[in-house]
């Protein structure tokens, strides 16, 4: 009698596929790497154009009701994650936890991760600048009220009014959910479970305001291109980098929890079976021929 087999993975098959998946992406061609994260900042934006459109365009409900509004915008904003996760596309927050969880584990060695960050970064960064400058901008969608002066506002806000360490601390907080909803979908089998196990940690990250370095490279250069109260060098000193290492954190706290519960066996396994396996051709080796054995 056929079964079917169970609609999610369990934690340590996870964890396995997680790093499988970084061995892979190390084993891709780089031009193909940074395409792929190309369209992962493409589709990144998408979401974050669709959560301008329905924040910023709600002036008198952000006055009378500004928690009601980041909830909505929160809503929508999944949906570029979800595009990136189903395509198979490059996304610097991802890799900031599968990479490390695979040279942890062995799978990979530690040259792999500032190569393979290193590409991802500028590809999302292009592919966020291009829509920022293209399809948010030069064709006019956002760029008259009300949604221009909540960008521009949104900007301030978002990169000039916190300090330094609480930007850095609400990245962590962004990719610590961010990675959940990577996990959450890896584990499951079918596209609409993909679907809702990424889309609820990051509505979540979205209407709490945490720091996301991919997200914020769409949304920041756009109101510095709107001519927001912000310079694209006091962008990079508080936002960018603070938040760029903030989610490194965010992304550790889940991945190497990971390789310490679920794949440290795994190795240990695989070095005792290559231990046994020297021993064996080894013993192979020294043990007298046949024809020895006869003439003794």
């Amino acid at each position: 009698m056929r079964t079917d087999p169970p609609s999610t993975l369990l934690p340590a098959e996870v964890a396995a596929a997680l790093v499988q998946q970084a061995v892979e992406k190390h084993n891709t061609r780089y031009d193909k790497t940074f395409f792929k994260a190309v369209l992962a900042g493409v589709m990144l934006s998408f979401g974050g154009l669709l959560d301008f459109i329905a924040t910023g365009g709600s002036p008198s409900l952000n006055s009378a009701n500004p928690g009601l509004v980041k909830i909505i915008g929160g809503f929508v904003f999944p949906v570029g994650l979800v595009m990136i996760v189903l395509q198979g596309f490059d996304l610097l927050t991802s890799h900031l936890m599968t990479f490390p969880m695979a040279v942890l584990n062995g799978a990979l060695p530690w040259w792999s991760i500032p190569v393979n960050w290193i590409i991802v970064t500028f590809g999302n960064l292009v592919g966020s600048l291009f829509f920022a400058a293209v399809l948010a901008k030069d064709d006019g969608l956002i760029t008259s009220d009300p949604y221009a002066t909540y960008i521009r506002n949104f900007v301030v806000a978002k990169a000039v009014t916190p300090a330094w360490y609480q930007v850095f601390l609400r990245g962590i907080g962004c990719n610590w959910l961010v990675c959940i909803a990577v996990w959450q979908s890896i584990g499951s089998r079918d596209t609409f479970s993909k679907i809702v196990s990424a889309w609820f940690p990051i509505w979540v990250f979205v209407a709490c305001g945490f720091d996301h370095v991919v997200a914020n490279m769409f949304s920041l250069p756009l109101g510095i291109m709107l001519h927001a109260n912000l310079t694209t060098a006091y962008y990079i000193k508080n936002s960018l980098i603070a938040s760029y290492l903030g989610n490194l954190v965010g992304a550790l706290l889940v991945g190497v929890p990971a390789v310490y519960f679920y794949l440290c066996h795994r190795k240990a396994e695989r070095l005792t079976n290559a231990e046994e396996g020297l021993i064996e051709h080894k013993d192979l080796n020294d043990s007298p021929s046949s024809s020895e054995k006869k003439m003794s």
